[in-house]
C-alpha cells in the first residue's frame, strides 16, 4: 500500500510548512503552554503529561504502520477501583479535564510531535494501537498520509459521528490532499472548538472503543 502524492503541496511543501508553523505556534503558545502545564499538576497531579503510542503513516519499506508516542496533557485522574483497575473514564474525567478537552488545549503538546514529523498539522486522527488488527483494507487506508492534529472528520462532528463515517472522511482527505482543503480544515477546526462541538459521543465521555465494522479486517 503506496501513497502517490497528486500534487506539489503534499509532496513538497506540506511537511516543511508543518514544521515552521508548528515551531513558531510552540514558541509563540509557549506561555499558554506553560500555564496550562502548572494547571494540570495543581488540579491532577504528576505526570503532567500523558504519553501513549499511536499508529502514524504506513512505512512504504516494510509496509506497516510507523509507531510514535504521542504527547498530551492529562486530562483524567489514576483513580482506581478496590480491584486495582482504573475505573472508568467518565468516572476520572473531572470538569477540568473536560475544559481541557473541549478547548483542545490538552492537545497543544502534540505541536511537538508535528516538529518531529511524527504528525501533521492537518490529517486523520492518531488512534490507538490496538485498532490496527480491526480495520477494513479500506479503513486502514487513513494511514496513507501522516496522522494530524485535526482532520476533515473532526470538522465533521468529531466525536459525535459513528467510527465509520469517521474513516470515511479520513480516506477522504487522504485522497484529497491540498493546501486549499488544510486551510479550510484548520479554520472549521477554530469554529468547532470556539463552538465546543461534538465532545463527546452519546454515550462516553470521549468515544467509544473501536471494536471494528463487521467488515474484512487487514491481513
Amino acid at each position: 500500500m503506496k501513497h502517490i502524492p497528486k500534487a506539489p503541496y503534499e509532496k513538497y511543501i506540506k511537511r516543511p510548512l508543518d514544521f515552521v508553523l508548528a515551531t513558531a505556534a510552540f514558541a509563540a503558545l509557549s506561555p499558554v503552554l506553560g500555564a496550562t502545564a502548572l494547571a494540570v499538576k495543581k488540579k491532577l497531579g504528576s505526570p503532567v503529561l500523558f504519553f501513549q503510542e499511536r499508529p502514524g503513516r504506513i512505512d512504504s519499506r516494510t509496509g506497516e504502520e510507523k509507531i510514535f508516542k504521542l504527547y498530551k496533557f492529562r486530562t483524567m485522574t489514576d483513580e482506581r477501583g478496590e480491584d486495582g483497575e482504573l475505573l472508568p473514564d467518565e468516572e476520572r474525567m473531572t470538569k477540568f479535564g473536560r475544559f481541557l478537552r473541549s478547548t483542545s488545549l490538552d492537545e497543544l503538546p502534540e505541536l511537538l510531535n508535528i516538529i518531529k514529523g511524527d504528525m501533521a498539522i492537518v490529517g486523520p486522527r492518531p488512534l490507538l494501537v490496538r485498532y490496527l488488527p480491526r480495520y477494513s483494507a479500506h479503513q486502514r487506508r487513513r494511514h496513507e498520509v501522516r496522522p494530524g492534529l485535526t482532520g476533515l472528520a473532526q470538522v465533521h462532528g468529531r466525536n459525535a459521528v459513528s467510527w465509520e463515517d469517521k474513516f470515511d472522511w479520513d480516506v477522504k482527505y487522504a485522497d484529497n490532499v491540498s493546501f486549499i482543503g488544510d486551510l479550510r480544515i484548520v479554520l472549521g477546526t477554530v469554529k468547532t472548538v470556539l463552538a465546543r462541538e461534538g465532545i463527546s459521543s452519546e454515550t462516553s465521555a470521549t468515544m467509544e472503543e473501536f471494536m471494528g465494522s463487521g467488515e474484512e479486517p487487514k491481513n
